[in-house]
This record gives structure tokens, sequence and C-alpha cells, in this order.
């Protein structure tokens, strides 16, 4: 069973991308050089707005999660996994992790990819203000 879910967004000046264990995107319309896992803004969706039907399937330890991020013709796809702890229910944040940890903010754990690993040009390109697309495929593995 897959279902697919897109988020459009935005960069900001503030990107830098230097988080060692996350990246996040958010609904917020701004942003400080505090959220160095910030990547993306102004998103269009948040966790609490994503449909039941993804929510549901993401809260499975058996599901992986791919994430498509697309910004200038840039590309990079992360794999993270789902798991029955995630609420998903954060009013503003989707937080990918490369750890276990999850609370309301979570989108996916063990990631292959945080800010600091995210490739140099799409970090370049969302700093710069650049319009991105998120693609959020969720699979079980069953």
């Amino acid at each position: 069973m897959e279902i697919r879910e897109v988020i459009q967004c935005r960069g900001h000046a503030n990107v830098t991308g230097r988080h060692p264990t996350t990246f996040m995107i958010t609904t917020e319309e701004e942003m400080t050089l505090n959220g160095d896992c910030i990547i993306g803004i102004s998103a269009d969706k948040s966790l609490h707005d994503l449909s039941d039907a993804f929510s549901d399937l993401l809260s499975d330890d058996r599901t992986i999660l791919r994430t498509i991020l697309v910004a200038e013709g840039i590309a990079c796809e992360i794999r993270s996994e789902g798991s029955a702890q995630m609420a998903l229910d954060h009013p503003t944040d989707l937080v990918w992790r490369r750890s276990d940890y999850v609370c309301g903010r979570t989108i996916g754990i063990r990631s292959n990819y945080v800010a600091r690993t995210l490739p140099k040009g799409l970090i370049e390109a969302l700093s710069s203000g650049a319009l991105m697309e998120v693609t959020l495929i969720a699979e079980r593995m069953d």
C-alpha cells in the first residue's frame, strides 16, 4: 500500500543547512539563523493537515517514508521510517530525524539525510528563497 502527499514551501535567506541530526519544514512565514535545521518555510501543509489515510499508514512501524525534495531542478530523496509512536499532529512543523526520537513534530525517524548532509546546491537554492516541492510517499512493507 502506498499513499502520497505533496507540500509546497519556500526557502529563506536564513537557511543554512547545518543541523547534524534533523531537518524541518514549517508553515511559519519567517525564521532566524538559530533554526539551522529549517530548510523550508511557508509550507502549505503541516502534520495535522495530512490526510487521515496517510497519517494512519505512517503510524505503523512497518512503513517506509520516501521524501523527495525538489528546488530549482535539484532533487534529493530521503529514506525514513514511520513509527506507531508518531502523533503527527503538530500545527506548524514537520521534522525528519536521524534518531528514533518521536514527538508531535516528527514525520520520519532513522532518516538517511539531515540538514547538514543535504546536497549543497539544494541548500544554496533554498537560502536564495527558491520554491520547493516536497513529495511524501508512505509505503507499508508487508
